[in-house]
């Protein structure tokens, strides 16, 4: 299988604002319906305006055993933005990430290959590595060619 790769990366931040999961059997539906809304009511504009790069990240973690779901940006110094509501500070630790790479031609669409992918096939599979949990993210990196293109990083370890 060689849509994915393993990738060493350093400790880094995102400052999220997120909603809580509680229907599994909508998932998708709840996600872009939340990333519908922040980007209308200006919150995803408010976090760009502090983000150290141009990535969106989509983050899923557990918090608290509660399945929650976060747009956020990469940040060096976060702190809360009063206009975002309630934020989070979110720690990725340095490691190796396994990351999956691709393009859609919405971002829904990415984050359901990626996701398919990473968590469908690839980690599935793996005999040398394995995810035990913390956040993983998905980078929206930009658009190119008509495309939006991105990766997924899941933090893993080694069997």
């Amino acid at each position: 299988m060689e849509n994915y790769t393993l990738e060493e990366k350093d400790s880094f931040t995102v400052l999220g604002i997120g909603t809580e999961l509680t229907d599994y059997t909508s998932l998708a539906k709840d996600k872009s319906a939340f990333w519908k809304t922040v980007n209308q009511d200006g919150r995803l504009d408010t976090l760009k305006s502090i983000a150290t790069n141009d990535y969106i990240f989509a983050v899923n973690e557990a918090v608290n055993n509660k399945m929650m779901h976060y747009a956020g940006v990469m940040t060096e110094a976060p702190e809360s933005v009063s206009a975002l509501g309630e934020t989070r500070i979110i720690q990725f630790p340095k490691g190796e990430y396994l990351v999956v790479k691709g393009e859609e031609k919405t971002v829904d669409e990415l984050n359901q290959k990626l996701e398919g992918i990473a968590f469908g096939q690839v980690l599935p599979e793996a005999e040398n590595f394995a995810y035990v949990g913390g956040p993983n993210t998905i980078a929206m990196m930009g658009k190119r060619n008509g495309l939006v293109f991105g990766e997924m990083w899941i933090p893993v370890v080694k069997k």
